[in-house]
């Protein structure tokens, strides 16, 4: 320090009353102690479990006045240097826990929309794929009743045929009947069993 030195004089000095404590600020970086309230004389001790917070706050030390008034002097800017250490490093604290909750998000964002990306691409093929068998049904559909009309068109032919047959074979054994009648002879073979 570059303070020349002064005698001092002896002067009576007149000493002020410690300023009252500072009234407590809700400060959650400090230490927190957890004391029980007590319950209401009407409520069983048991049941209730309510736990009250009271935060600590550091008691303002009351300085007495040294004759020097350096020491006084030291003492207020140690507390002022320690106040602004504090509040530095209880702003450093509020930084990084902003930063982390940034880069959190950010990270939140970025999965989420990650997430809905693939999920979109996801649908896509899926659609694709439903589109696909649609098409592969259509077909299979269509070749099916192809078939079924084939298989109608052939059993029709066959009973065209089979009813044609049946009535060139009526025809035959009415002709042969009239022979056998005109020529007043039998047939051979009787129900064809004999």
């Amino acid at each position: 320090m570059t303070d020349s030195y002064k005698p001092e004089v002896e002067t009576p000095e007149v000493v002020a009353p410690p300023p009252p404590p500072p009234a407590p600020v809700n400060d959650t970086t400090e230490e927190k102690a957890i004391v029980p309230v007590t319950p209401p004389p009407e409520e069983k001790p048991e049941e209730s479990k309510a736990l009250a917070v009271i935060e600590k706050t550091p008691e303002p030390v009351e300085e007495k006045a040294v004759e020097g008034g350096s020491v006084n002097r030291d003492k207020v800017l140690e507390r002022v240097a320690t106040e602004k250490r504090l509040s530095l490093i209880k702003a450093w604290e509020e930084s990084e826990k902003s930063k982390a909750e940034n880069k959190a998000q950010k990270n939140l964002s970025a999965v989420g929309s990650w997430e809905n990306s693939r999920k979109a691409t996801i649908e896509a093929d899926l659609k694709k794929i439903e589109e696909k068998l649609e098409k592969k049904k259509a077909v299979y559909v269509e070749q099916l009743k192809n078939k079924i009309a084939a298989i109608h068109k052939a059993a029709e032919e066959k009973k065209a045929m089979i009813e044609a047959k049946q009535g060139e074979d009526l025809l035959l054994a009415e002709e042969k009947a009239a022979k056998y009648r005109a020529t007043g002879t039998g047939p051979k073979k009787l129900f064809g069993c004999f």
